[in-house]
Protein backbone atom coordinates (compact mmCIF):
# COMPACT_ATOMS: atom_id res chain seq x y z
CA UNK A 1 0.00 0.00 0.00
CA UNK A 2 1.40 3.41 -1.02
CA UNK A 3 0.78 5.07 2.33
CA UNK A 4 3.33 7.38 3.93
CA UNK A 5 2.94 8.66 7.48
CA UNK A 6 4.09 12.24 8.00
CA UNK A 7 3.20 12.55 11.68
CA UNK A 8 1.13 10.58 14.16
CA UNK A 9 0.04 11.48 17.68
CA UNK A 10 -1.61 9.17 20.18
CA UNK A 11 -3.47 10.19 23.32
CA UNK A 12 -6.07 8.58 25.57
CA UNK A 13 -9.49 9.33 27.01
CA UNK A 14 -10.03 7.51 30.28
CA UNK A 15 -13.58 7.07 31.56
CA UNK A 16 -13.57 7.10 35.36
CA UNK A 17 -17.33 7.21 35.85
CA UNK A 18 -20.48 8.14 33.93
CA UNK A 19 -19.74 11.86 34.11
CA UNK A 20 -15.97 12.06 33.90
CA UNK A 21 -13.52 11.60 31.04
CA UNK A 22 -9.88 12.15 31.89
CA UNK A 23 -7.03 12.93 29.51
CA UNK A 24 -3.87 10.93 29.04
CA UNK A 25 -1.58 12.95 26.77
CA UNK A 26 1.71 11.85 25.23
CA UNK A 27 4.63 14.26 25.40
CA UNK A 28 6.09 13.10 22.09
CA UNK A 29 4.84 12.00 18.69
CA UNK A 30 4.43 8.28 18.08
CA UNK A 31 7.38 6.85 16.10
CA UNK A 32 6.21 5.56 12.73
CA UNK A 33 7.72 2.07 12.98
CA UNK A 34 6.53 -0.98 11.06
CA UNK A 35 3.88 -1.83 13.67
CA UNK A 36 2.45 1.69 13.58
CA UNK A 37 2.54 1.71 9.78
CA UNK A 38 0.62 -1.57 9.67
CA UNK A 39 -1.99 -0.17 12.08
CA UNK A 40 -2.50 3.00 10.01
CA UNK A 41 -2.74 1.00 6.80
CA UNK A 42 -5.42 -1.19 8.37
CA UNK A 43 -7.31 1.84 9.70
CA UNK A 44 -7.14 3.48 6.26
CA UNK A 45 -8.36 0.28 4.59
CA UNK A 46 -11.26 -0.22 7.00
CA UNK A 47 -12.28 3.44 6.84
CA UNK A 48 -12.27 3.40 3.04
CA UNK A 49 -14.80 0.54 2.99
CA UNK A 50 -17.26 2.18 5.40
CA UNK A 51 -20.40 4.13 4.60
CA UNK A 52 -19.53 7.79 5.17
CA UNK A 53 -21.22 11.19 5.35
CA UNK A 54 -19.63 14.30 3.79
CA UNK A 55 -19.37 17.90 4.86
CA UNK A 56 -17.29 21.05 5.24
CA UNK A 57 -16.10 23.24 8.06
CA UNK A 58 -18.08 26.19 9.33
CA UNK A 59 -16.31 29.51 8.88
CA UNK A 60 -15.79 29.64 12.66
CA UNK A 61 -14.72 26.02 13.14
CA UNK A 62 -12.24 25.75 16.00
CA UNK A 63 -10.56 22.70 14.51
CA UNK A 64 -10.18 24.36 11.11
CA UNK A 65 -8.51 27.41 12.68
CA UNK A 66 -6.16 25.25 14.75
CA UNK A 67 -5.33 23.09 11.74
CA UNK A 68 -4.56 26.14 9.59
CA UNK A 69 -2.19 27.45 12.27
CA UNK A 70 -0.50 24.07 12.45
CA UNK A 71 -0.03 23.87 8.68
CA UNK A 72 1.36 27.41 8.60
CA UNK A 73 3.98 26.41 11.17
CA UNK A 74 2.52 28.55 13.96
CA UNK A 75 1.92 25.44 16.06
CA UNK A 76 3.45 21.98 15.94
CA UNK A 77 1.47 18.82 15.28
CA UNK A 78 1.87 17.46 18.80
CA UNK A 79 0.56 20.66 20.40
CA UNK A 80 -2.31 20.72 17.90
CA UNK A 81 -3.25 17.12 18.73
CA UNK A 82 -3.05 17.69 22.49
CA UNK A 83 -5.30 20.75 22.33
CA UNK A 84 -7.73 19.00 19.98
CA UNK A 85 -7.92 15.97 22.27
CA UNK A 86 -8.90 18.25 25.14
CA UNK A 87 -11.59 19.81 22.99
CA UNK A 88 -12.71 16.36 21.93
CA UNK A 89 -12.97 15.29 25.57
CA UNK A 90 -15.14 18.32 26.33
CA UNK A 91 -17.52 17.43 23.49
CA UNK A 92 -17.70 13.70 24.22
CA UNK A 93 -18.37 14.35 27.90
CA UNK A 94 -21.73 15.84 26.93
CA UNK A 95 -23.01 12.44 25.84
CA UNK A 96 -23.82 9.59 28.25
CA UNK A 97 -22.94 7.01 25.58
CA UNK A 98 -19.36 8.29 25.31
CA UNK A 99 -16.63 5.84 26.18
CA UNK A 100 -12.94 6.27 26.70
CA UNK A 101 -10.42 5.07 24.17
CA UNK A 102 -7.22 5.74 22.29
CA UNK A 103 -7.28 8.96 20.25
CA UNK A 104 -5.24 8.96 17.05
CA UNK A 105 -4.28 11.93 14.90
CA UNK A 106 -2.66 10.67 11.72
CA UNK A 107 -1.24 13.01 9.07
CA UNK A 108 -0.47 10.84 6.07
CA UNK A 109 -0.32 10.68 2.29
CA UNK A 110 -1.91 8.12 0.03
CA UNK A 111 -1.74 8.15 -3.78
CA UNK A 112 -0.60 11.79 -3.91
CA UNK A 113 -3.43 12.89 -1.59
CA UNK A 114 -2.79 14.32 1.86
CA UNK A 115 -5.08 13.45 4.77
CA UNK A 116 -5.65 14.06 8.46
CA UNK A 117 -7.50 11.21 10.12
CA UNK A 118 -8.86 11.49 13.66
CA UNK A 119 -10.13 8.34 15.35
CA UNK A 120 -11.19 7.17 18.79
CA UNK A 121 -10.41 3.46 19.07
CA UNK A 122 -11.64 1.12 21.77
CA UNK A 123 -9.91 -2.04 22.91
CA UNK A 124 -11.14 -5.59 22.64
CA UNK A 125 -9.96 -8.60 24.60
CA UNK A 126 -8.72 -11.76 22.93
CA UNK A 127 -7.13 -15.00 24.05
CA UNK A 128 -3.93 -16.57 22.82
CA UNK A 129 -2.04 -19.77 23.49
CA UNK A 130 1.69 -19.30 24.00
CA UNK A 131 4.55 -21.69 23.24
CA UNK A 132 4.16 -23.27 26.66
CA UNK A 133 0.49 -24.00 25.84
CA UNK A 134 -0.76 -21.56 28.42
CA UNK A 135 -3.67 -19.22 27.73
CA UNK A 136 -3.27 -15.51 28.23
CA UNK A 137 -5.46 -12.45 27.60
CA UNK A 138 -4.52 -9.65 25.24
CA UNK A 139 -6.03 -6.24 24.58
CA UNK A 140 -6.07 -5.12 20.96
CA UNK A 141 -7.26 -1.97 19.24
CA UNK A 142 -10.68 -2.67 17.73
CA UNK A 143 -10.15 -1.05 14.34
CA UNK A 144 -12.85 -3.03 12.53
CA UNK A 145 -15.61 -1.68 14.76
CA UNK A 146 -14.37 1.92 15.07
CA UNK A 147 -17.24 4.35 14.53
CA UNK A 148 -15.88 7.60 15.93
CA UNK A 149 -13.68 8.49 12.97
CA UNK A 150 -13.37 11.50 10.71
CA UNK A 151 -10.97 12.29 7.90
CA UNK A 152 -10.08 15.58 6.27
CA UNK A 153 -8.84 15.55 2.70
CA UNK A 154 -6.19 18.22 3.15
CA UNK A 155 -5.39 18.32 -0.56
CA UNK A 156 -8.99 19.02 -1.56
CA UNK A 157 -9.45 21.48 1.32
CA UNK A 158 -6.46 23.46 0.07
CA UNK A 159 -7.17 23.32 -3.66
CA UNK A 160 -10.98 23.51 -3.52
CA UNK A 161 -11.96 25.17 -0.22
CA UNK A 162 -15.57 25.55 -1.39
CA UNK A 163 -15.95 21.81 -1.84
CA UNK A 164 -18.63 20.10 0.27
CA UNK A 165 -16.84 16.74 0.36
CA UNK A 166 -13.36 17.31 1.83
CA UNK A 167 -14.51 16.28 5.29
CA UNK A 168 -15.91 12.80 5.89
CA UNK A 169 -17.04 10.90 8.95
CA UNK A 170 -18.58 7.53 9.70
CA UNK A 171 -22.30 7.24 10.22
CA UNK A 172 -21.54 4.78 12.99
CA UNK A 173 -23.07 1.67 14.49
CA UNK A 174 -24.85 3.78 17.09
CA UNK A 175 -26.37 5.91 14.37
CA UNK A 176 -27.40 9.46 15.04
CA UNK A 177 -25.55 9.82 18.33
CA UNK A 178 -22.20 9.60 16.57
CA UNK A 179 -23.36 12.06 13.91
CA UNK A 180 -24.54 14.51 16.59
CA UNK A 181 -21.14 14.24 18.24
CA UNK A 182 -19.40 15.20 15.02
CA UNK A 183 -21.69 18.19 14.57
CA UNK A 184 -20.18 19.52 17.77
CA UNK A 185 -16.52 18.79 17.01
CA UNK A 186 -15.83 20.35 14.67
CA UNK A 187 -18.85 22.47 13.78
CA UNK A 188 -19.90 21.98 10.18
CA UNK A 189 -21.96 23.64 7.50
CA UNK A 190 -24.66 22.24 5.28
CA UNK A 191 -27.37 23.55 3.04
CA UNK A 192 -30.07 22.38 5.39
CA UNK A 193 -30.47 22.29 9.21
CA UNK A 194 -31.07 19.05 11.05
CA UNK A 195 -33.07 18.53 14.21
CA UNK A 196 -31.32 17.03 17.19
CA UNK A 197 -32.91 13.75 18.19
CA UNK A 198 -35.02 14.21 21.29
CA UNK A 199 -35.07 18.00 21.17
CA UNK A 200 -36.39 20.90 19.19
CA UNK A 201 -33.12 22.77 18.75
CA UNK A 202 -31.53 22.79 15.31
CA UNK A 203 -27.88 22.30 14.56
CA UNK A 204 -26.10 23.16 11.38
CA UNK A 205 -24.74 19.77 10.40
CA UNK A 206 -23.55 18.11 7.24
CA UNK A 207 -25.46 17.03 4.22
CA UNK A 208 -25.18 13.26 4.16
CA UNK A 209 -24.59 11.96 0.67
Amino acid sequence: MSLDIDQIALHQLIKRDENQLELGLRDTLLPANTTVEAMVEELHRVYSTKNKAYGLFNDDSELADALRNCRKGNDDFLAFSRAATGRLRDELAKYPFAEGGVVLFVHYRYLAMEYLLVAVLNSQSSMRVNEQLNISSNHNLDINHADTVQRIDLTEWKLTPDSTRYLTFLRGRVGRKVADFFYGFPRRQSAEPRAVAGGGRLLRGVRAR
